[in-house]
């Protein structure tokens, strides 16, 4: 039986603005939806919000799992009933080695010890998968990593943990050709029955290797249009005037506020209807 993730009517901000003015979405396990959008306009505010950010306060709507809301629970409850963020910028943590700190996340999630043995196989194979080196088990998580290997060890991370719904933020900026074809193939080997995926993307090149179902343009904190390919194909194209044109929609050039939470700062649920 497939699993439901749905945003409804969702409205958020920080303190300086309101990014998010109404947001709808439903995605089922076993599709892919991609969200494009120009610069600023609330993609990747809300893929932390979905995830639960406290750096940014609900004022109304709901994201709901199987129907049941999970808009106050905490982002450890929400990655162990199945949801994962995979970061545009991942954060390095000196003094934890990277298969360390994915042992102990399985745990986490799943409420149980992890056998050596089985892990170890696991990582191996995951590892090998991602053409990933050697000695990264015994690496500091994301210390001295390039952007390209941080990127796909979220992905390594993904594979091993095996969420319901993955959202990936850009997961394609700073890989190169060879990289992105990798990453791409090991998400698009994912998508199953028990598990779907949500990309935020600004390239079409990622979307060449993991093939979306849906295709949402998002502007000024909404999405604005969803369609299939053909969108993709037209963005690439045009780029995004032609939404104003044909929708009569003035894109908003400012840049949303940064706000970028590093590992362990997200144990608190985001605010909700203006809640101190």
């Amino acid at each position: 039986m497939s699993q439901v993730l749905e945003i409804k009517d969702l409205y958020a901000r920080v303190p300086e603005k309101e990014i998010l003015k109404g947001v709808n979405l439903t995605m089922r396990t076993g599709e892919v939806h991609a969200i494009m959008g120009p610069n600023g306009t609330g993609k990747s505010t809300l893929s932390s919000i979905i995830m639960g950010s406290p750096n940014y306060e609900v004022t109304s709507g709901d994201i709901l799992l199987n129907g049941e809301s999970i808009i106050d629970k905490k982002v450890d409850e929400r990655a162990r009933l199945g949801l994962f963020l995979a970061y545009q910028y991942p954060q390095s943590v000196a003094g934890v080695t990277n298969s360390d700190f994915i042992r102990a996340a399985m745990k986490a999630t799943t409420g149980k010890n992890v056998s050596l043995f089985k892990f170890i196989s696991e990582y191996d194979k995951a590892c090998a998968e991602l053409k990933m080196p050697e000695d990264l088990a015994h690496r500091y998580l994301n210390e001295g990593f390039s952007g390209g290997e941080k990127k796909r060890n979220e992905i390594l991370q993904m594979k091993m943990l095996k969420p319901k719904f993955a959202i990936l933020d850009e997961i394609d900026s700073g890989l190169d050709v060879d990289a992105l074809r990798i990453v791409g193939e090991n998400v698009s080997s994912m998508v199953s029955n028990e598990f779907g995926c949500l990309l935020i993307t600004h390239y079409q090149r990622l979307l060449d290797y993991i093939k979306p179902d849906f295709v949402h343009i998002m502007i000024n904190g909404k999405i604005v249009l969803t369609g299939g390919k053909e969108l993709i194909t037209k963005i690439d194209q045009n780029g995004y005037d032609w939404v104003k044109e044909e929708l009569g929609i003035e894109i908003e050039k400012e840049d949303e506020k940064k706000t970028h939470a590093i590992l362990g700062s997200c144990a608190v649920a985001p605010k909700k209807n203006n809640e101190k």
